[in-house]
């Protein structure tokens, strides 16, 4: 009996996977090769997605997750997050699963956990979502990373061609007015993201989205979308050289982009061919050490886990992608010209 209610746990709460279709979606296909890749994505998303809802523990979900193929194990492991995070959302349906997962198999996924995180929030009630000060100081604007990305890929029209922003979004819970004021900022690099699927992996198509955003938005746009040229891949070196070139004084944030998700994928153990090539063109270095950079200007969020973000001052993750930013800034501009 228990066996029977975890499977249709499992089919009452995975989202079909029609939705993932880019026809369905109404994103631009570049080719039959880049509708496949993305399409198998959304595909194996919702797979980590139905091990979770259906797992009696994160390890047996893991245990799963683990025989899909390198190159998309990471978006599997979004979607379990996003699948844990939801149960512990569901009432009577006890809590602690995500945070579980998190210390256990969904550690050395950090990254693609939090973005799993913000998938959830988009999906259930705003009074279930999780409390910021449960979550890593440094690393929860990955949350809204997540959340933004899910707003662009589902609630396109809105978000992508209408440019919609909420001037008042209430997470994290408690914030200051700086903390608030960059909420919008780390959705927009979930946005960027989105536009690597919106624009069907064709850098010129997605580099005349960003463009079409207001100036002030487009740093992070170019940021959320360099990390997933990385990390999904689906371009070509000479693609992602005109990328490049579109991205025109945006490339530092470009390759800070490709690095962060050079190192989601360096930590993981989830390094494959497309990695090398776009950190070589986005980067101008090989994916580890564009990871050590990231590495080397990481802060430390200490302060800030206990205290909120002064006024005027940007958080320890907005700190960080500066210092990355900057460190590409001095050479970047040679890249892919």
């Amino acid at each position: 009996m228990a066996r029977y209610w975890r499977a249709l746990r499992r089919r009452l709460l995975t989202p079909s996977i029609a939705a993932t279709k880019l026809e369905t979606r109404g994103f631009h296909e570049k080719s039959p090769a880049a509708r496949e890749l993305l399409e198998k994505i959304g595909e194996t998303f919702l797979t980590g997605y139905g091990h979770a809802a259906e797992a009696r523990t994160p390890d047996e979900a893991a245990d799963r997750i683990d025989r899909v193929p390198v190159q998309f194990r990471g978006f599997a492991y979004e979607g379990a997050a996003m699948g844990f995070a939801v149960r512990d959302a569901l009432p009577l349906g006890g809590a602690g699963r995500f945070a579980r997962f998190l210390d256990g198999p969904g550690d050395p996924h950090v990254y693609m956990a939090y973005v799993g995180l913000g998938w959830a929030m988009a999906r259930v009630p705003r009074f279930r979502w999780p409390k910021s000060r449960a979550t890593d100081p440094l690393l929860r604007w990955l949350v809204l990373d997540g959340y933004g990305f899910h707003q662009a890929y589902f609630r396109t029209a809105r978000y992508v061609h209408e440019h919609f922003q909420d001037p008042r979004f209430p997470w994290p819970d408690g914030a200051t007015e700086a903390e608030r004021a960059y909420a919008n900022r780390a959705i927009d690099q979930g946005i960027g993201r989105a536009l690597w699927f919106v624009g069907g992996t064709d850098a010129d198509v997605v580099a005349t989205l960003i463009d079409k955003f207001p100036e002030p938005r487009r740093a992070d746009l170019y940021s959320g979308a360099g990390l997933a040229a990385t990390y999904a891949g689906g371009a070509d070196e000479d693609e992602l050289a005109a990328f490049v070139r579109r991205a025109g004084e945006y490339r530092p944030q470009l390759a800070q982009g490709s690095a962060f998700a050079a190192e989601a994928r360096v930590r993981a153990g989830l390094v494959v061919p497309h990695t090398h090539v776009a950190t070589k063109v986005l980067c101008g270095m090989s994916p580890s050490e564009a990871a050590r950079i990231t590495h080397e200007v990481r802060p430390d969020p200490l302060d800030q886990s206990v205290q909120p973000v002064p006024e005027g001052e940007p958080p320890a993750y907005e700190v960080w992608r500066r210092r990355i930013a900057e460190k590409f800034a001095s050479f970047v501009g040679g890249v892919g010209t």
